[in-house]
């Protein structure tokens, strides 16, 4: 039996990533900078990622993306994106928080830290989880602002890019990928609802 594809696309932060794998191995990646555009890029980065490996939409296994939290518009971007394509080519969609993806691979205990907005951090602690639950659980992700988290392990750096992670962790969860990908927020959204009275429709 040939090794799953697994295809993991994150567009939670100031970048659009991309990871296409065959069972563990990596067949092809993709990260770009960008602090916006990720709508009209993710489609073109995910057809290059797959044209450098020499497969299509069909061959794919299984599908991972990032959930946040990060960018309110580029998780949705994604998670969309994810869930879409999941639906049209019958396959698994994993959704996959990126602090989670960042711990991927890293010794346990371990505590990620993610640079956030406006002097936050995005932060979460795995292999430490005081409730008695899972031990590689650590919870869920938190906003704290920078230096003022509480004590635990020393942050540590990522052990592989994101974008594979994700791929990793959905080729992992294949057989059960849990409900469907949906955002993971923190905090409320920047743009608040309009003030003025809905306009009234006329029969």
């Amino acid at each position: 039996m040939p090794d799953p594809v697994s295809l993991g696309f994150d567009s939670s932060a100031a970048h659009c990533a991309a990871a296409l794998l065959s069972g563990g191995r990596v067949l092809a990646l993709r990260h770009e900078e960008m602090a916006k555009g990720q709508a009209e890029r993710l489609f073109p980065i995910l057809e290059e990622v797959l044209s450098e490996a020499g497969l299509g939409w069909s061959d794919l296994d299984v599908i991972g993306v990032g959930t946040g939290p990060g960018n309110f518009t580029g998780i949705r971007v994604a998670v969309a994106a994810a869930r879409g394509l999941a639906l049209s080519l019958g396959i698994p969609a994993v959704g996959v928080s990126v602090t989670e993806a960042t711990a991927y691979d890293l010794p346990r205990p371990c505590r990620v830290v993610i640079p956030s907005r406006r002097d936050q951090v995005i932060w979460q602690d795995f292999g430490t989880d005081p409730a008695g639950g899972s031990p590689d659980s650590g919870g869920r992700p938190q906003q704290a602002a920078g230096g003022t988290l509480p004590p635990g392990p020393a942050p540590a750096a990522p052990a592989v890019p994101l974008a594979v992670a994700i791929a990793h962790l959905a080729r992992q969860r294949r057989d059960d990928p849990g409900p469907r990908p949906a955002p993971i927020y923190l905090r409320p959204a920047d743009a608040a609802p309009p003030r003025d009275p809905a306009p009234t429709i006329l029969p």
